[in-house]
């Protein structure tokens, strides 16, 4: 699953069946300092921490419960590996320009 981000466009799921992979994917002419993102907190240049909450709203996502049981195994997947920030409520994603 692709979180996407274009300056022009701002946030959408990309590749939203695909459970098994996280990551922010930045557009254009970008630095982890240079822009902030709603919902998207940047721990450095290639990590960052997305609201839990934040995914399921973007664009792109498939409608109907499947996808949001799918999606909430994933984020329960990903707090066993200790890629949950229970303070910020948010899941860590490995940043691609």
């Amino acid at each position: 699953m692709i979180v996407e981000y274009s300056p022009g466009k701002g946030l959408s799921l990309t590749e939203p069946e695909d459970f098994r992979n996280f990551k922010l994917r930045v557009k254009g002419d970008w630095s982890a300092g240079s822009a902030s993102i709603e919902g998207i907190t940047f721990v450095d240049e290639r990590n960052a921490l997305i609201s839990i909450e934040l995914v399921p709203t973007l664009p792109g996502r498939p409608d109907g419960e499947r996808w949001q049981k799918n999606y909430f195994a994933m984020i329960e997947a990903a707090r066993n590996h200790g890629w949950i920030d229970a303070q910020s409520n948010a899941i860590r994603a490995h940043v691609e320009r």
